[in-house]
């Protein structure tokens, strides 16, 4: 899923204010860590996560990977937090 500059500029400032629901530990993005992001994004469409000190991965790969596996696509990367969405036709929450 490719995104306009300004879908994610829209989608940015909207995950301005979540907080983080996915997070990648020790183990990296794991089939759970993967199996839980297809959960919450079916659920809300946008959503943030974090990756732990203790990870193997950085955010950027953790993002770049579930965005890959769950067929979303990565907004924005700060630091260790990351934000996916994916858009779910038969419940669309997002408008941007």
């Amino acid at each position: 899923m490719e995104l306009t500059s300004r879908q994610r500029a829209a989608l940015r400032s909207q995950a301005n204010g979540l907080e983080p629901v996915i997070f990648v530990g020790h183990s990296g993005v794991t089939d759970s860590v993967v199996h839980q992001a297809e959960e919450v994004l079916t659920a809300r469409e946008l959503v943030k996560g974090t990756v732990l000190e203790n990870a193997p991965v950085t955010a950027r790969e953790a993002c770049d990977e579930l965005a890959e596996r769950t067929g979303a696509a990565g907004v924005q990367v700060i630091g260790r937090k990351f934000v996916l969405f994916r858009e779910n036709p038969e419940d669309r929450k997002v408008f941007y």
